[in-house]
């Protein structure tokens, strides 16, 4: 888990903000503190292995067609 102390409601809403296709990690890092990295490692840990695949997918499908995307 990353080294930041994150409570419940806010691990929530990173979760949410990743979740969503109109935040990146720079705005997650911008109000959370937390790298692309540790932003993965939270989705890791809280989503199921299936879950958590498709959403990498997503992302780098996103990625691949958008530079700012995540």
């Amino acid at each position: 888990m990353p080294k930041h102390n994150l409570d419940d409601a806010t691990l929530s809403e990173i979760v949410e903000m990743a979740l969503s296709d109109s935040a990146s990690f720079a705005s997650i890092e911008a109000l959370y503190g937390l790298s692309a990295d540790e932003v993965r490692e939270v989705m890791r840990k809280t989503l199921k292995p299936g879950s958590y695949r498709a959403w990498r997918r997503r992302v780098r499908a996103f990625s691949d067609r958008r530079e700012t995307y995540k």
